[in-house]
């Protein structure tokens, strides 16, 4: 008897899991199928609704049972690694057992990080804060939370079978949980640590190793491409799922940042394990540093003087001279741990000043990386952060991703302006100057949401430019005012900053009868779940909700945009990317910030239809999106909804929405 084709495999899951099956569904399958089969790239759209998890997972079990090598799945978000691993995975394994050779295997895979550390609860370290000792005077109570959390998770490390964070409920805050986990640099590898054989990271990986599906996060993937040992099972196949957020993820895990903070924690533990003319320098060399960014300019550096300079070479040497001085292997575990920990912290400080320095070496024709000086808002204080980022990280993903496995990428929203050249641009999967571009096609498979007719597309053109000020004028909030009053509440207002969010929020309040909600008065699943259960309710937000929300049926009918999401022109790296396209003869505006709005866009107006029964507006107030230039390369990158920009037609649409 012959094995059953994909369709034929993906015909009996959706039979047993008692959905119905769909076109783009189908199409999805076969081609990632096929992908799998040729080892050609495949970067796939699939609209709202279609069931990509299943388009994917499909032939991924089917292909890993036959072959008996792992497929790994990366996504970006913790609800969908859950809904994989909790529910889509198991109810697979249920469905296809019977069909296949065998039962698919699956298991969840985080960085070590995510996972309690044995050692260091048992070894009593967990117990000794990194925080400074002047803060606890200062918040007795902060003090005494971390302690309550740390003897809370020390009871739950007896308890827990997999001592991941997100088991833990309710959580505790990155203060507390940093306590009793640590690093990879950190480990002390499973050899040498007394509770190797019980480790949970450990258990992790060894059940990942046995597994089928694999399901991972893009920034352990990240970490996996950039380690020079494997974190990941060894994988020739591998799906990326909301794959439009890979590029932010990827370049996230590169980035390498330096605060006062961060030095003196290292200066503090290194204080009995080295000298005190070694402490001394490390020391020395931290304070001169903190001081000079703390009265630097913010913003980008295109050039580095010669006094930040001096102070970034003796804190790398300091930093590096102290690393070579610790002993990383005494017999004592306690001290092990320790040892390896403040090592950790000082290859971290020493790397980071050395690639800052090394960015701006004159011998380099063309800077790979990105530096700025950030002064950040800290409980009423600055808190200073130089930080360097990759410039761009295709070539990183062209060689350490693409090149090693056949790699499937999807999501809702990956053609901007129609095409997928931009986000094939970004990943690396074109533009290679030595190894020509890889193997790979785009596939959009379309939505089974009838657009045109579920959606309207409405922008205010009457509305004048919005202003630099980020709050909406006074002729956008009587628009919008009219808008959540013709849709009676059901409104998620998606807006460019949480300053525009609030204003617009307290002058709602005042002025309609329905509630309006905004991002900040609680978690933001809570927020959601208040909004989702009330349709009468409006829920105002930044950049989460953006992106976040799933909010079926008609307690969502109109998604207010309040204007076109370009970067800020002071977003150093995007701004410095941008530069870099206009350098080499390109559009840098089009390439990076209208891309980026374009995308954001895409994002926003994917909130409006959840379901095949979904009905209502996306709404922008910016009269940019029908006037400029750009405006059919950011409308092209939309949904095909049904477009206008008369205000009585969307208002009578709304009322005849709300009335059922």
């Amino acid at each position: 008897m012959a094995d059953p084709s994909v369709p034929e495999l993906l015909g009996a899951a959706v039979a047993a899991l008692g959905g119905s099956q769909r076109d783009g569904q189908v199409r999805m399958a076969e081609a990632v199928a096929q992908a799998f089969d040729n080892g050609e790239h495949l970067a796939v759209q699939a609209g709202t609704g279609t069931g990509k998890s299943l388009a994917y997972l499909v032939p991924a079990i089917a292909r890993a049972v036959t072959d008996d090598h792992p497929v790994v799945v990366s996504t970006a978000t913790i609800a969908l690694q859950r809904q994989l691993v909790d529910r889509d995975l198991p109810r697979l394994a249920d469905a296809l057992e019977a069909v296949l050779p065998r039962r698919p295997t699956f298991a969840l895979l985080k960085g070590r990080r995510n996972y309690l550390c044995l050692n260091k609860i048992h070894s009593g370290s967990a117990d000794e804060s990194d925080e400074a000792p002047q803060e606890e005077l200062f918040e007795p109570f902060a003090a005494s939370a971390l302690g309550r959390d740390v003897q809370r998770l020390t009871a739950w490390a007896q308890t827990t079978d997999s001592g991941d964070r997100d088991d833990l409920k309710p959580g505790v805050p990155e203060r507390s949980w940093s306590q009793v986990s640590v690093s990879a640099r950190e480990c002390l590898g499973a050899t040498r640590c007394q509770f190797g054989i019980d480790c949970f990271a450990e258990r992790a990986r060894a059940v990942a190793a046995e597994a089928d599906i694999v399901v991972t996060n893009h920034a352990l993937l990240a970490i996996d491409a950039i380690s020079e040992t494997n974190v990941l099972p060894v994988h020739q196949l591998l799906v990326v799922d909301e794959a439009h957020e890979l590029v932010d993820r990827v370049t996230s895990v590169a980035t390498g940042e330096l605060t006062a903070a961060t030095l003196s924690a290292a200066v503090r533990r290194i204080s009995r394990l080295v000298s005190p003319e070694l402490a001394q320098r490390l020391d020395a060399a931290s304070l001169t540093f903190g001081s000079a960014i703390h009265d630097g300019t913010p913003g980008r550096m295109d050039h580095l003087d010669d006094e930040l300079a001096t102070y970034l070479a003796a804190l790398r040497d300091a930093a590096g001279a102290v690393r070579s001085a610790i002993d990383t292997a005494p017999a004592d575990p306690k001290a092990a741990a320790a040892r390896k920990e403040a090592v950790a912290a000082l290859s971290e400080i020493a790397d980071t000043a050395a690639r800052i320095l090394a960015s701006f070496e004159p011998a380099i024709p063309e800077r790979s990386d990105v530096v700025w000086l950030s002064h950040e808002d800290n409980r009423g204080s600055v808190r200073p952060v130089l930080r360097v980022a990759p410039l761009a990280v295709a070539g990183l993903l062209r060689e350490r991703l693409f090149a090693r496995a056949t790699t499937v990428l999807t999501s809702a929203t990956l053609t901007i302006g129609g095409s997928f050249d931009a986000m094939a641009g970004a990943w690396g999967l074109t533009g290679g100057a030595q190894s020509g571009d890889a193997r790979w096609r785009g596939l959009d498979v379309g939505s089974p949401f009838a657009h045109a007719k579920a959606g309207i597309l409405y922008v205010a053109a009457h509305l004048p430019p919005p202003g630099r000020d980020g709050t909406g004028t006074q002729a956008q909030l009587d628009e919008i005012a009219g808008l959540i009053t013709a849709a009676g509440g059901r409104t998620l207002g998606l807006f460019s900053s949480m300053r525009a969010a609030r204003a617009a929020a307290e002058a709602m309040r005042e002025r309609l009868d329905t509630p309006v909600l905004c991002q900040g008065d609680d978690t933001t699943g809570a927020l959601v779940e208040q909004f989702a259960a009330d349709a009468d309710t409006s829920l105002f937000g930044t950049l989460s909700l953006w992106q976040g929300v799933d909010v079926p049926g008609p307690s969502l009918s109109l998604v207010l945009i309040d204007r076109i999401p370009f970067p800020r022109p002071d977003d150093p790296l995007l701004t410095a990317r941008q530069r870099a396209v206009s350098a080499r003869g390109g559009n840098g505006f089009m390439a990076v910030a209208a891309n980026h709005a374009a995308l954001l866009l895409a994002q926003g107006a994917g909130r409006l239809l959840r379901s095949v029964d979904d009905r209502g507006v996306v709404a922008v107030l910016d009269s940019r999106m029908a006037t400029a230039r750009y405006a059919g390369y950011l409308r092209a990158s939309l949904p095909p909804f049904w477009a206008t920009t008369d205000t009585a037609k969307v208002r009578l649409a709304l009322q005849r929405l709300r009335a059922g």
